[in-house]
């Protein structure tokens, strides 16, 4: 292991707040940020079990990537890399939070740098400069840090050959892979398979069948179940997306071809089984279904400054602790199929969408035998294929045909604002669809669907002022959905189910 050089201080870590988290070993900051510990050479995620390390051989860091490059290499105990990543991507919109959420999707692996900064829109220098500036570590390091996770997790969870593994993960040569995970886990490749099998890690589930990879993707307790497997269930097309025996199974396109999934909810993780067609696509895959699923939220903060679990007025709203903000999987999709569900019911909307992707999605083996058709696909045939008022579905061919072109760009690096001006551009987008298709796709927090009936309903019924909800920033995306689940709840269109944290409590 390299020395241990002195580390760049980060403004935005309070050390006081820091070392009384990894005192009590709160898990609510595992992924928030890293201890570096002098004195032994690694860092650790807060809720680590060794004992308390003293004030003067710490330091605290945003990234596992700036440990790294400090030259701390990744506790063999926590597994710093396994935890949560942080809610603080989501929460902020500033140049080092979108670049870190492309750096997760694979956008380094796939442009390098180069088109890392391009998508972003700033140069080279100004992306480097930034990002080591506010994470500790440039765009290489931060890239670096997501293949060693991703390696680690291909070296547990496969009998894949390490050459393989290697440039799976994004790696130059395989001796790059080597060095890089000598130097982050203090191991080889081949030893740290071998251990595996003497003590299965808290993300992995022992190798089984060939070709597929089932993981355990963590998250922040508590969680609420009934509200994920109530969205995911209703809005499950046919022939792309299945809910059976509470487990969610898709396909979806990849960076280098297309992959099926299958998620069941567990008590502290999401059980992912996956079966992918190019391995180079397990990090961003990986990465779109946490998105999807919110599971880098931080909960008890949201909790918190919505007033859950307090009373208000004497009221208690009874909201459900642990609500996520459902994400996507792809942006185009999900812009199309909001278009398509416009003033119509749930229902009729996933008629109108498996009819399209029966007639133009391609057909793949798997439970679910297609994949949601291609923006240039619906933008060709589209009119042929959609049925409905003339000019709903010329918008909805014509916001294709956008994105075919790359009119319209529909990625996570891209701030609020610009997307949603980007998209009431749009002939057939009001204020509502650009508000839930930004809320969705970039997982922005603080989005009111203020407009929204049924958000309105539950407002009514809650006793909630919605011109009056700057109290509740940033967090307004999880009162929106607080607000459509009370009123869906009054409906009967679900039944309240507890959080997995609930039900462990009561068992």
């Amino acid at each position: 292991m390299g020395a241990i050089v002195e580390l760049v201080t980060i403004t935005a870590l309070d050390f006081e707040g820091c070392y009384r988290a990894v005192s009590t070993r709160d898990s609510r900051f595992d992924g928030q940020f890293f201890t570096a510990v002098r004195t032994t050479g690694i860092y650790c995620r807060p809720s680590c079990p060794a004992i308390t390390p003293k004030r003067a051989n710490v330091s605290f860091l945003p990234t596992a990537a700036a440990a790294q490059q400090a030259g701390y290499r990744a506790c063999r105990r926590c597994l710093p890399d396994a935890a949560p990543g942080s809610p603080l991507w989501n929460v902020r919109a500033d140049l080092a939070a979108r670049a870190m959420r492309l750096i997760s999707d694979g956008m380094i692996e796939r442009g390098g740098v180069p088109g890392l900064a391009a998508t972003l829109d700033y140069s080279q220098r100004q992306l480097t400069r930034v990002l080591t500036t506010e994470l500790g570590a440039g765009p290489l390091a931060l890239a670096r840090a997501h293949r060693a996770h991703t390696a680690r997790l291909l070296i547990q969870t496969t009998e894949m050959p390490m050459s393989d593994i290697a440039f799976a993960a994004g790696f130059a040569s395989i001796r790059q892979f080597n060095d890089t995970v000598r130097e982050v886990f203090a191991v080889s490749p081949t030893t740290m398979r071998t251990e595996l099998r003497r003590s299965p890690r808290a993300d992995v589930v022992a190798p089984g069948t060939p070709g597929l990879l089932t993981l355990r993707l963590p998250y922040r307790e508590p969680l609420d179940v009934g509200w994920l497997s109530w969205f995911l269930s209703a809005h499950a097309v046919p022939g792309t997306e299945l809910w059976e025996d509470g487990a969610y199974t898709r396909s979806l396109r990849t960076p280098h071809g297309h992959a099926s999934i299958r998620l069941s909810f567990q008590p502290g993780h999401v059980r992912a089984e996956l079966a992918l067609r190019d391995m180079r696509d397990l990090a961003p895959t990986v990465a779109r279904v946490r998105h999807l699923l919110d599971l880098d939220a931080d909960p008890l903060g949201v909790d918190d400054a919505l007033g859950i679990g307090r009373s208000v007025n004497g009221d208690d709203r009874a909201f459900t602790p642990g609500i996520r903000v459902p994400g996507c999987l792809a942006g185009s999709e999900l812009l199309l199929c909001t278009m398509i569900g416009q003033q119509i019911s749930v229902r009729a909307a996933r008629t109108h969408i498996a009819r399209l992707v029966d007639a133009l999605g391609e057909r793949i083996e798997g439970p679910v035998p297609r994949l949601f058709p291609t923006a240039e696909a619906i933008a060709e045939h589209g009119a042929e294929v959609l049925t409905g008022p003339a000019r709903r579905v010329a918008a909805i061919v014509s916001a294709a045909r956008a994105i075919a072109d790359g009119e319209l760009v529909l990625h996570s690096g891209r701030t609020a604002d610009d997307l949603r001006r980007d998209l009431l551009a749009l002939d057939g987008v009001g204020p509502w669809t650009a508000d839930y298709v930004t809320m969705r796709s970039l997982a922005d927090p603080d989005i009111l669907l203020d407009t929204d009936l049924v958000v309105r309903q539950g407002a009514a019924r809650a006793g909630i002022d919605l011109a009056d909800t700057t109290r509740w920033a940033p967090w307004r995306s999880y009162l929106s959905m607080h607000l459509w689940k009370t009123a869906l709840e009054h409906r009967g269109a679900l039944v309240r189910e507890p959080s997995l944290q609930e039900a462990k409590t009561h068992d």
